[in-house]
């Protein structure tokens, strides 16, 4: 039985470490917007220390590609519009149960706004049960519920691909074929329709996926097991490329530190940022964090006013060296409820037009969905996996091998 008083005596020793990392916490917010104002005057500077001892840097960091100073108030959206996004959950395998398989389920959401159009709201399913899908992984030391969410971003990308084809060709998300996609399977044909045909004009449209387009974990895997996940996802994005549909990853609560650290150059007490002969071992306290843990998120917020972003970044980090042309750029934009970290692949950064335009259709949607974006919470819903839905699966597996 939980004893309250002893209880409560514990309680006043965690507001006592509240209080204090409160205060904390402050001082390190005023020290890092008192350096960013002295990174306007020498952001240059910065920026070209960063560049000739990037090999020697030892922390994630970002180069603003704009004055660190910018502030841009995010256009209103065109009325008519199309947004699209994908998530994707599964059903890992079962040693108890009669076949050891996994289920991978993709939610697939296509919203049309301002064209009396039926939107699309469903999920694909796809079972994995051949040896070669099962067991590949552990060649690498991998194990197979890490490999199955691995496949599950690769999906991702791909079945987002498949609905910004359709969408581009007039058919608006709302029926696919079947088609290849070599080591992710194959899809059924859904065979609903729009409402109505698509106009002959282009409609401006967005593809969104829920989190990060830096996939930190290729960083861990071997050659062999990043070459089956990263080339269907590049492939993936250069289809929306040709179709000239934007991409988009939204981050919200982001943990992402990379904007503050380019200010630990600025920090760095050393004649340069040589982190490998000065301070080798980053895990200890070294001289240049003196924000640390402040996030990215918690400086923005004191910067900006809701319905703008900030400058645009492009991100350091190495795996992105594997992206070729697709590294990945970001910018933090205030969409009223929080700092939102956004992220774009560089052909959407680069066209100025395209770039104002996702960033307008994306806070529409914040909006439409109370603080979240509407078409990513939906293809959440479509693709969530239930205990219910568990149960359900492995029944009709056991039902097909009776």
């Amino acid at each position: 039985m939980l004893d309250l008083t002893k209880l409560a005596r514990e309680m006043q020793g965690i507001s006592q470490h509240l209080s204090q990392e409160a205060v904390a916490s402050r001082q390190r917010l005023e020290l890092a917007q008192q350096h960013l104002k002295k990174a306007y005057e020498c952001q240059q500077e910065v920026m070209e220390r960063q560049e000739k001892w990037r090999d020697r840097i030892l922390f994630a960091n970002a180069t603003p590609l704009e004055p660190l100073n910018t502030r841009i108030d995010i256009p209103v959206p065109p009325k008519v519009h199309t947004v699209i996004a994908t998530d994707g959950s599964q059903i890992a395998p079962n040693h108890h149960e009669i076949a050891y398989c996994y289920l991978l389920n993709i939610g697939r959401v296509v919203l049309h706004y301002g064209q009396n159009r039926y939107p699309l709201m469903d999920s694909l399913p796809e079972v994995f049960y051949r040896p070669e899908d099962l067991y590949m992984s552990r060649q690498w030391g991998i194990k197979t519920e890490e490999w199955m969410s691995y496949r599950r971003t690769a999906s991702e990308a791909t079945v987002l691909a498949e609905l910004v084809r359709e969408v581009g060709t007039g058919d608006g998300g709302l029926g696919t074929g079947r088609r290849k996609t070599g080591d992710l399977g194959s899809r059924e044909e859904n065979n609903n329709q729009s409402l109505i045909p698509h106009p002959q004009s282009p409609i401006p449209a967005l593809a969104m996926v829920d989190g990060s387009l830096i996939y930190w974990f290729l960083e861990q895997l071997p050659v062999d097991a990043r070459d089956r996940i990263l080339p269907p996802i590049l492939e993936a994005w250069s289809q929306m490329r040709a179709a000239q549909i934007p991409l988009m990853g939204y981050l919200s609560a982001s943990r992402n530190v990379e904007g503050v650290n380019f200010l630990r150059l600025l920090a760095c007490p050393h004649p340069a940022p040589d982190c490998v002969s000065y301070c080798p071992n980053q895990l200890e306290k070294v001289p240049c964090k003196v924000f640390e843990p402040l996030r990215d998120t918690a400086l923005w917020t004191t910067q900006l006013t809701p319905g703008q972003r900030g400058p645009l970044w492009r991100s350091n980090n190495r795996i992105l060296e594997l992206y070729a042309d697709q590294t990945i750029y970001f910018c933090h934009v205030h969409v009223g409820t929080e700092i939102a970290r956004i992220e774009v692949p560089a052909w959407v950064a680069e066209n100025t037009a395209m770039f104002d335009q996702a960033l307008g259709l994306m806070l529409a949607q914040v909006q439409k969905g109370c603080g979240y974006p509407v078409a990513i919470a939906e293809a959440h819903n479509q693709a969530v996996v239930r205990g219910g839905d568990r149960t359900r699966f492995f029944c009709v597996v056991r039902e097909t091998n009776d």
